[in-house]
């Protein structure tokens, strides 16, 4: 069974490569250089523990820099949830204990505290700007919230806003208006574009000498055994039009036909009954995807001038590349089958020839079109960019950022086109949004139960079901709150919710906000540690751009051990 060498993995140092081994196999070099210049700010509040999980699972891998905001003094309650501090931590910042602990895990990662109140350090003049990467724990003064989320809009900086409370947690991501993942490491069976059905000719000449004699029957034994399953599938195809009209199969019940063809030309060699499995995935004619059809169609293309992404600029070269060709780039990867070495490799050179032919012509077009709109040569597009689009041009992904749900004071939540979506989403006795909607109802108590001289951070911000006897009517109030949420919703979204799944529904938000009013604020170290793990994992595919990251709310129900990821 012949296979595809695998290239050297990384140019980068020994030692380096030694110590983040597993890794970098995920997310390359590249993805390990863009983890080490981020600067992450972590605004701690509540228990803090969520976030600090969050960073330690970014320090193992070795992110650049992290700085936590946290005015917090350690009390004797944080010693029984914070792993990342210890009895002599009692009586000192938080923030500069739980860094001083964390950077023993990595010490090539620099940390820094805060320990100045949130209020008095949002004050200041570009107090976001050595960050590329925000994390913001609820409880937060709404005001404050709002500021973070229209300095990440403006600056085109990710931000993380999660709630961790009890058993349940969420969080919600802002990313920037247009957010372009090309490595997003599909399923290597995903990947597979052979073009069986549009072969180019040096494909097609290669498949008629490999199959020289098999109808003859003056084909040795051994040469019949290793014969590429891509050339037995041409050579068929080859047979099958000279009986239907020149045409190929393009239906379930042609396919199955033709695969039985192809299985009767020899059912005792392994490499007929790999082309005979392979006949329903790899005949068909390359389309392009919905998710990149959408990009391509996008009206960053239109608009390209000398300042756009390059990623814009490439985008509309195979734009121009599939109208000329109908097809998109070729990636060029060819799957393990039964053959000679030697011709193994030479049906890899063949693809990959092909694939770099294709590729050329996309650089071209990028090419002239950066002469079009004067943009520098110093700004030209990387060889390698167009490239990495080229070989994952079928799978590229665009995410629209998504302003975050922000319940304040003296204004009511507005959702707009989430609404519909929403509603929807509601009517369904699996889906979590009741949580969703909980955690609004949470917010906005804590935002009109508090009063703005107290508001500190979050250690001075009013939690439901943080007083001792507080549980019975803090939960009336945040379900009552969560019910007109959901009064809102649904008049918004002009519809209506009949009962009784309308009374299901509520009944349904109002166990989410029992549940969580009845943590009183408080954070459970095996909750915090999963969402932090999961918080981690979204950070590191927007900081590398490598993976689909969430799209744009993730939803954690500990209790049912149920997660949920919707658009809202």
């Amino acid at each position: 069974m012949a296979s595809e060498t695998i290239p050297p993995l990384l140019d980068i140092p020994k030692a380096k490569e030694k110590k983040y081994d597993r890794q970098l196999r995920l997310w390359g070099a590249s993805g390990q250089m863009a983890l080490e210049e981020t600067h992450i700010l972590l605004i701690n509040s509540g228990p803090g523990v969520t976030g600090v999980e969050t960073l330690k699972n970014l320090v193992l891998p070795g992110v650049g820099q992290f700085t936590i905001l946290d005015s917090t003094v350690v009390s004797e309650a944080d010693l029984g949830v914070n792993f990342f501090l210890d009895d002599t931590s009692l009586g000192k910042f938080r923030a500069e204990e739980t860094v001083r602990l964390l950077m023993e895990l990595n010490p090539g990662v620099q940390g820094h505290a805060i320990t100045e109140p949130l209020e008095s350090f949002i004050t200041k003049d570009d107090v976001f700007a050595h960050y590329n990467l925000i994390l913001a724990a609820a409880p937060i003064n709404s005001a404050i919230l709002d500021r973070i989320q229209t300095h990440a809009q403006s600056s085109h900086i990710p931000a993380f806003y999660y709630h961790s409370v009890g058993y349940m947690s969420s969080f919600s991501v802002l990313l920037p208006p247009a957010f372009p993942i090309v490595d997003t490491h599909p399923d290597s069976t995903a990947t597979m574009d052979l073009r069986l059905l549009k072969p180019w000719p040096a494909l097609s000449q290669f498949a008629v000498e490999k199959v020289a004699g098999l109808e003859e029957g003056t084909m040795s034994a051994p040469d019949k055994a290793h014969i590429p399953w891509v050339c037995l599938l041409l050579h068929y195809l080859e047979q099958w039009k000279r009986t239907h009209d020149g045409k190929v199969p393009d239906n379930y019940k042609e396919k199955t036909e033709f695969r039985n063809m192809v299985r009767a030309g020899d059912p005792n060699e392994e490499n007929f009954e790999e082309a005979s499995a392979a006949v329903l995935k790899s005949l068909n004619l390359p389309t392009m995807p919905s998710a990149v059809r959408e990009i391509m169609a996008a009206p960053e293309i239109a608009q390209i001038d000398a300042s756009s992404p390059s990623f814009w600029l490439i985008a509309y070269a195979v734009v121009r590349f599939y109208t000329d060709h109908q097809v998109l780039p070729l990636p060029g990867a060819v799957p393990d089958m039964k053959a000679q070495s030697a011709d193994y490799v030479k049906l890899q050179n063949i693809y990959k020839s092909k694939a770099r032919e294709d590729c050329a012509e996309v650089l071209a077009t990028v090419r002239d079109l950066e002469k079009q709109i004067g943009r520098p040569p110093k700004q030209a597009v990387d060889e390698k960019e167009v490239e990495n689009f080229c070989k994952g041009a079928a799978h590229i992904h665009l995410v629209r950022g998504r302003p975050f749900q922000i319940a304040q004071a003296d204004q009511v939540i507005k959702f707009g086109d989430r609404a519909s979506a929403m509603v929807t989403e509601l009517k369904d006795p699996e889906s979590l949004i009741g949580l969703h909607i909980a955690f609004l109802a949470w917010d906005e108590y804590v935002a009109t139960h508090t009063s703005p001289a107290s508001q500190v951070g979050g250690a001075g911000l009013k939690m439901p079901g943080s007083g001792v006897n507080d549980f019975d009517i803090d939960t009336q109030r945040v379900t009552g709150i969560a019910h007109k949420i959901v009064d809102r919703l649904i008049n918004e979204a002009g519809t209506t919710i009949q009962d009784p799944d309308y009374s299901e529904a509520k009944d349904r938000v109002g166990k989410f906000c029992k549940e969580i009013v009845r943590a009183g604020g408080g954070e459970l170290h095996n909750i915090a540690s999963l969402t932090g793990g999961l918080l981690a994992q979204e950070v590191i595919k927007v900081v590398t751009r490598q993976y689909v990251p969430v799209d744009n709310t993730c939803l954690f129900d500990g209790v049912a051990s149920r997660t949920q990821v919707l658009r809202i």
